[in-house]
């Protein structure tokens, strides 16, 4: 059984960085691809990025391309977000998941396993 916990939000300023780790406990940590979501206030959960096994390919949503970059770490069982340039409406709580197998790496209801979720939360 894969266990996530995510850490490292906080409250910032528009513009600044931040990044949230995951840390996974359990056996097969190179089975997964590992994926981060966000349920900002009044909406639905959201993809915003994923890693592949190896972390050499990557996937983002439109809205944190260019901005927020995923990476993983299969020695330490550690997935990574690095935020930079946020805005307000990345507020949101943050997700860790993990996903054997399905047809997008994009979609929630591919995931089986998830975090608690950390808040991150920008203020303009």
């Amino acid at each position: 059984q894969v266990q996530l916990v995510e850490s490292g939000g906080g409250l910032v300023q528009a513009g600044d960085s931040l990044s949230l780790s995951c840390a996974s406990s359990g056996s097969g940590f190179t089975n997964y691809v590992m994926g981060w979501f966000r349920r900002a206030p009044g909406k639905e959960r959201a993809f915003v990025a994923a890693v592949g096994r190896s972390g050499l390919s990557t996937q983002y949503a439109d809205s944190v391309k260019g901005r927020f970059t995923i990476s993983r770490d299969n020695v330490k069982n550690m997935v990574y977000l690095r935020m930079n340039r946020l805005k307000s409406e990345d507020t949101a709580l943050y997700y860790c998941a993990a996903r054997t197998h399905g047809s997008s790496w994009s979609l929630d209801t591919e995931y089986v396993h998830w975090g608690q979720g950390t808040q991150v939360t920008v203020s303009s």
